[in-house]
């Protein structure tokens, strides 16, 4: 009689062990279940049947895939070796260039370390310094806002590219002036493995606004993205500018100012968006040429000789945060510290937009090149 007592007296045991068995599974099963599965059991089943479908997967036009293995192969390529390598100074001006006295100092002592190109598309050049003399290109008649813009730098670049030697091409207008003296500014531009090109996502009706649905299906809005025009590059980056015709082409026929639908300008999406689609992390996202917003005007602030001291100069050069401000209500502003090869450095090596009346001040202030 004892063992069928201890035998009957063991069956509940297993029945509370099997039982706390179920419970620990159950709870487990609920507790771990993944977030994408349990957010459909705590809600209505009708609020998981409206949740969006995944993007289909597009399937690319020949033209896309040719440009795609084209411009992989240019960025992947190895720069060009050079004995002498030099930076391509290009001026987009409207006709003569008002600070070429300041120029030739800057310039002067080392003549085998850059060239020179000038694109004067409203009036031939007449030039103050020797230095500028022959280095006309071809011009052409540029209207601010439109693809005559992009077509301006290409050319640019187009004859720049011709010279081995250069490396680095710098675009300037004839506003513009150093901050820095010839030595530090190669050095920033040529020991860096990135180009300077101004590039944010602004979201505001002068950013994302101006995009327009005929960009597709080659320029999806997500990649759409807004900069000044003014932009250093290096060699594979200017040889992929001048090859691109598939992204250029839908730019020349959709992104332009006045049209029906909405304004759109070139020159201040076309690189930006260009290079966020294909090389994202070659390029710095800012320029390295300032310009004053601050105003909240149609055109940036203008410095005349009275503003024109050592202290705005100092001042500006010593900016190493970038600042992009959307153009939406909120005006939300965007700040980014300048990284060169990994440092934290002043962010600007040139200003814009000076007028030809403080040529004089420039150049006491500039007498050396060394104070800044």
């Amino acid at each position: 009689m004892a063992p069928r007592n201890r035998a009957s007296s063991r069956r509940p045991l297993w029945i509370i062990i099997l039982i706390a068995f179920v419970c620990v599974v159950a709870i487990g099963a609920y507790l771990y279940t993944p977030r994408h599965y349990t957010s459909c059991y705590l809600v209505p089943s009708e609020a998981c049947n409206s949740r969006p479908p995944p993007e289909p997967v597009r399937v690319y036009t020949d033209d896309e895939i040719a440009a795609r293995a084209i411009m992989r192969d240019i960025i992947r390529a190895r720069p060009v070796q050079s004995k002498n390598p030099k930076i391509a100074f290009m001026f987009l001006t409207p006709s003569s260039l008002p600070f070429e006295k300041l120029w030739e100092k800057f310039f002067m002592g080392h003549e085998d370390r850059y060239s020179i190109y000038v694109h004067a598309s409203r009036d031939r050049s007449i030039h103050s310094s020797p230095i500028f003399a022959g280095r006309d290109i071809r011009s052409e008649k540029v209207i601010w806002g439109t693809i005559s813009m992009v077509d301006a730098e290409k050319r640019l670049l187009a004859h720049a590219l011709q010279d081995p030697e250069n490396q680095h091409f710098v675009l300037l207008s004839e506003s513009c002036v150093p901050l820095h003296n010839f030595d530090y500014i190669y050095s920033y531009l040529m020991e860096t493995n990135v180009s300077f090109v101004d590039c944010f996502d602004d979201p505001g009706p002068h950013g994302a606004g101006r995009y327009s649905d005929h960009m597709l299906p080659e320029i999806v809005k997500r990649d759409w993205r807004k900069g000044a025009q003014w932009f250093t590059v290096k060699r594979q980056h200017a040889v992929l500018i001048l090859t691109d015709t598939l992204y250029y082409g839908k730019f020349k026929r959709y992104c332009k100012p006045g049209n029906e639908w909405h304004n759109c300008y070139s020159d201040e999406h076309y690189l930006p968006t260009l290079f966020n689609m294909v090389d994202p992390t070659g390029i710095a996202n800012w320029s390295v040429t300032h310009v004053d917003w601050s105003e909240g005007k149609w055109h940036p602030k203008a410095y005349r000789a009275v503003d024109t001291s050592f202290e705005l100069l100092k001042n500006i050069s010593s900016i190493d945060e970038s600042v992009h401000v959307s153009s939406n209500a909120k005006h939300v502003a965007q700040r980014r510290p300048c990284m060169w090869n990994g440092m934290k450095r002043p962010c600007y090596l040139f200003a814009r937009k000076f007028y030809p009346e403080a040529l004089d001040n420039l150049m006491n202030i500039f007498s050396n090149f060394t104070i800044i």
